[in-house]
């Protein structure tokens, strides 16, 4: 029996192969290789990989008969490497001394390996070992926690004959025969792609669009056709764990650092049943696991052309038998992407223990903590010219400038005195900080050869304290106008202002009451203190470069979150001959409480430039001299922003199933199911009927802090519960093409704010698509249409900024994605993913009253078009690769009325990946060569009916050219 001819030891008797094996250089057990074999038949597979493995493979030519392995690229231990290899292959490792390897076929009864005369031999004499890969930082461990009860999954290999463990559960179906639409980014992927946020990661799932505009947290992400501005439906996943139940926010608590092995996604399917409000899409970022056979140790050190500082380190090691442990983690400077002078400190750190038992089991207890202070960018404003032209205005450069600088670094802002704050301290320069544990352990326990228990938990205590600006807010574009218009009491925008409580007296005879001897008005700049009377209409000209003036809020928000998860169950496989199956059972318990302040929001009065300086409104006599202040340090007015206070508490109960099946060699199914019950509770901060003075010697013509909290809540609870259901088919019609096909209806829970208590929203979901492989082609062309019912979001009403009004709207998509990856040569690939989708509002309703006007509209910030073209040039000798990158974002809409259309726009990335040594790897990015424009929003704090006001408009823009150079070396 024997693989063919490409082995020199197929015809070996067993005593000449004992010998041969004892010739075999030193105990090849612990020792970390680089493979590089392709997706193939296990007879010419095996073949490879004992050869760059250096070990013999024993395995019997009935169970490798008409069967492939996987592809496996990457640094390995050499028994992980094989794992890896033959997992798509219904073929098992049963033994390895670090010589020998002894494979088998799955289920099936194998004696001991002295028994040879049925095994083909398969042996090579271990070779020196190979260069470090370009995205090798350290070893690649197997995930042994990612969905319930999977085995070791299949990374970093080529090809659709990857296994799929994120929206999976038998640890056996590969991309080419999954009915899921899913997608795998090795660590090569990620370094290639070189993110500079969390959210960017993202961009890899075609499908996922990412407005990633607003800094390295609070980015926007949304799926096929689903309104962006918004993290709905989709959950991202620390190691087949949700880093929050509830999905929105979940890049406060997660950044992808050298921990990280790698990135899997799941959209639709399986995702709304084995996470929860996973609906859209579910993204899995799965951690490299202790080290249990010698230490291994890296270093990566990361700089920007932006200032941009940062060192990410990993270390594991075995601690005794079956004990091994990992520490690893960043600390960085960030300067932020556009210009400020702040600095923003950070780091995180994850360590794990790992105990491994005897029969495959495990218990690994793992441990995060992060302090983290991050810049956050909101919107600003653009010109547009006559021809719909969108440019800069002048002295705020829309690629690398911020309104946000000195003069917002700290503000005394007055409270109600019952939130324990007479003042509530607003500061720039800390940005958003955040900071957060998390304690989690996972079990694994097999009760039989087909049984597994699986148990994890994880609880996260966290909390975030936002500053952060928003230009617009409010007064929207109405606020942007001159400086001379603003000291004209016939024309400010501050005119219509009322600011005594229940008094319809105007901002402008409030303040002539105030200060009877006031002949005219002028502006203070706080940071030079000059003083610019109406009179001189040239000084006024020059503020800011421009002669401009805006309104900002001052969007300061504390939220604590505790969130505890459990995810438990039983995995069973059963082989009936023709029919594999493997059903998994399961259930969820998630409990999270959150207790937010969202007061002391106020609008400050500052010019439009970068690092903007802020000004008080003065009141002059007919000398110039100022007789008082109209504002408070620039501040406008308090409390007329935001959500205010709540507390609330969700509990949430879940059972699940999901059953794959295979039947013969080509058909598989799968089914599943979830239900959830929830009780959700949330107590809402009473506002009182006279707002709260404030504090005495306060300047400024407002004298109450506006909204104001009374000390009491009123209390809202409800019960909700729904059902998330699925079902897929995958028919492999030839080794090339297979087909699939799924339904499937999932739901978004939505929780408790001061909107009080909501219902979940529906999503249904159909898609299938065929997937191809052959001659360097792998690909996947997907049709899919979504449909989202009843889905909510807030928004701030124009006509009244205190108050956040509540839209529900229904979105129908259709669609077609395209996956592929061409590799026609050795030296060259390319990479080719993108999406067109017509998505269409219906039935859009505000605070209940219906919006037909809207219907048949775009939903706002979703693009019909998404394309990434990606071409590698692979160097040889294992030196690394050089990539170029286009990505293109098509029109977008910044409202669901339409009112503003926003360019398609190309980005332009170059980059190159180069191994200096075996154990030296440095990474350079380029992005935005061409300096290209692009918006992602408009300013939804408008309306949701946006217009272009003297040729003004807010927005966000992508940032110009900027270059990140990385070096990692493997200690």
């Amino acid at each position: 029996m024997s693989f063919g001819t490409r082995s020199p030891f197929l015809s070996v008797s067993m005593t000449a192969l004992a010998v041969s094996t004892l010739a075999m250089p030193a105990f090849a057990q612990g020792q970390v290789r680089n493979f590089d074999v392709p997706a193939q038949s296990a007879a010419d597979g095996i073949v490879s990989f004992a050869q760059q493995a250096g070990i013999q493979v024993l395995a019997p030519s009935a169970a490798t008969k008409g069967r492939k392995v996987g592809g496996v690229k990457g640094n390995y231990t050499v028994e992980e490497g094989l794992r890896r290899l033959i997992g798509p292959s219904h073929l098992r490792l049963v033994s390895f001394d670090g010589r020998t390897a002894v494979i088998a076929e799955r289920g099936a009864a194998t004696s001991a390996p002295a028994q040879r005369g049925g095994f083909t031999n398969v042996a090579y004499v271990q070779s020196a070992p190979a260069p470090m890969s370009a995205s090798a930082a350290a070893p690649a461990q197997p995930d042994t926690t990612t969905p319930p009860g999977a085995e070791p999954p299949v990374a970093d290999t080529q090809g659709l004959q990857e296994i799929v463990v994120t929206g999976n559960t038998s640890g056996k179906r590969t991309l080419f025969n999954s009915s899921s639409n899913v997608t795998l980014a090795s660590s090569a992927d990620l370094l290639r792609k070189a993110p500079r946020s969390t959210a960017e990661t993202l961009e890899l799932v075609p499908g996922i669009f990412v407005e990633g505009t607003a800094g390295p947290i609070s980015n926007n992400y949304s799926v096929r056709g689903l309104r962006g501005g918004a993290q709905t439906f989709i959950t991202l996943e620390e190691d087949g764990m949700p880093i929050l139940y509830g999905g929105g926010g979940a890049d406060f608590y997660f950044q992808n650092d050298i921990t990280i092995d790698r990135m899997e996604a799941v959209e639709g399917g399986t995702s709304g049943i084995l996470a929860p409000n996973g609906a859209g899409a579910t993204i899995n970022f799965i951690s490299l696991k202790p080290n249990h056979d010698k230490p291994t140790a890296s270093v990566r050190f990361t700089g920007a052309t932006y200032g941009d500082l940062r060192a990410d380190g990993y270390f594991s090691a075995p601690i005794a038998d079956g004990w091994a442990f990992s520490i690893g983690g960043y600390a960085q400077s960030q300067k932020g992407v556009r210009r400020t002078p702040f600095s923003y400190n950070a780091y995180n750190v994850k360590g794990m223990l790992e105990k491994k038992f005897d029969d495959g089991g495990f218990v690994r207890l793992t441990l995060k903590h992060g302090d983290q202070h991050n810049p956050y960018y909101a919107d600003m404003p653009f010109a547009v010219s006559a021809s719909g032209k969108i440019s800069s205005i002048p002295g705020l450069n829309l690629k690398t400038d911020d309104v946000g600088g000195n003069s917002f670094a700290s503000f005394d802002v007055p409270d109600s005195p019952n939130t324990g704050n007479a003042l509530r301290r607003f500061s720039s320069s800390n940005g958003v900080h955040v900071t957060s544990s998390v304690y989690r352990l996972d079990i694994e326990k097999p009760v039989s050869e087909g049984l597994r228990l699986f148990a994890r938990a994880r609880y996260l205590d966290g909390k975030y304290d936002f500053n952060g600006i928003f230009p617009g807010s409010g007064a929207g574009t109405a606020g942007l106008t001159s400086a001379a218009d603003y000291v004209d009491p016939n024309a400010s925008p501050l005119a219509s202002l009322t600011p005594i409580q229940g008094s319809s007296e105007t901002y402008f005879n409030v303040a002539q009451a105030m200060f009877p001897t006031a002949t005219q008005y002028g502006l203070k700049d706080l940071r030079t203190g000059q003083v610019i009377s109406s009179t001189d209409a040239a000084g006024l000209a020059a503020i800011g470069g421009n002669g401009l003036l805006q309104q900002t809020v001052l969007n300061h928000q504390t939220l604590k979150t505790k969130d505890f998860g459990s995810d438990f169950g039983a995995k069973w496989d059963h082989d009936l001959g023709p029919v594999d199956n493997s059903l998994t059972v399961g259930g969820m318990v998630y409990n999270v409480r959150r207790w937010n302040d969202q007061s002391a929001v106020a609008t400050v009065l500052n010019d439009v430039q970068n690092n903007s300086h802020v000004y008080d409104l003065v009141a002059l006599d007919a000398g110039g001299g100022v007789v008082g202040s109209l504002t408070n340090n620039g501040l406008v007015n308090y409390g007329n922003w935001g959500q205010g206070i709540f507390k609330d508490e969700v509990t949430s109960l879940s059972a699940y199933f999901n059953d794959e099946m295979k039947i013969g060699d080509k058909l598989h199914i799968d089914f599943g199911a979830r239900y959830e019950h929830q009780h959700v509770s949330v107590d809402i901060g009473n506002t009182a009927l006279v707002n709260a003075p404030v504090p005495a010697g306060t300047p400024g013509l407002y004298q109450d802090v506006g909204s104001t909290f009374d000390g009491t809540y009123a209390h809202s609870k409800a019960t909700y519960h729904d059902w998330a259901y699925t079902a897929g088919i995958n028919y492999e019609l030839t080794d090339n093409i297979s087909l699939y096909a799924r339904g499937a209806r999932g739901f978004q829970t939505n929780g408790g704010d001061t909107g009080g208590t909501h219902a979940p929203t529906d999503l249904t979901l159909y898609e299938g698509g065929v997937r191809f492989q052959a001659h360097g082609l792998s690909a996947s062309v997907i049709g899919f249409r979504t449909i989202f019912k009843n889905q909510s979001y807030q928004f701030v009403d124009p006509n009244d900024p205190t108050n956040a009004a509540n839209a529900l709207a229904n979105n129908e998509t259709n669609g077609v994605q395209v996956d592929a990856t061409w590799r026609p040569i050795h030296f060259f690939s390319l990479d080719v993913q993108g999406v067109y989708q017509d998505p269409k509002l219906s039935n859009l309703r505000f605070n209940g009253v219906a919006q037909p006007q809207y219907s048949g509209n775009t939903p706002e910030r979703t693009p019909k078009k998404l394309l990434t073209v990606t071409p590698s040039f692979i160097l040889p000798h294992g030196l690394g690769e050089i990539y170029g990158r286009w990505k293109y974002i098509g029109k977008i809409f910044a409202d669901s009325g339409n009112g503003i259309a926003l360019p398609s726009y190309s980005v332009f990335t170059v980059g190159a990946s180069l191994n200096v040594s075996e154990r030296i790897n440095v990474s350079a990015s380029v992005d935005n060569l061409t300096n290209a424009k692009g918006f992602t929003e408009g300013n939804p704090r408008q309306g949701q009916t946006q217009t272009i006001v003297n040729g003004f408009f807010y927005g966000r823009a992508i940032v110009g050219r900027n270059a990140q150079v990385s070096a990692t070396i493997k200690l």
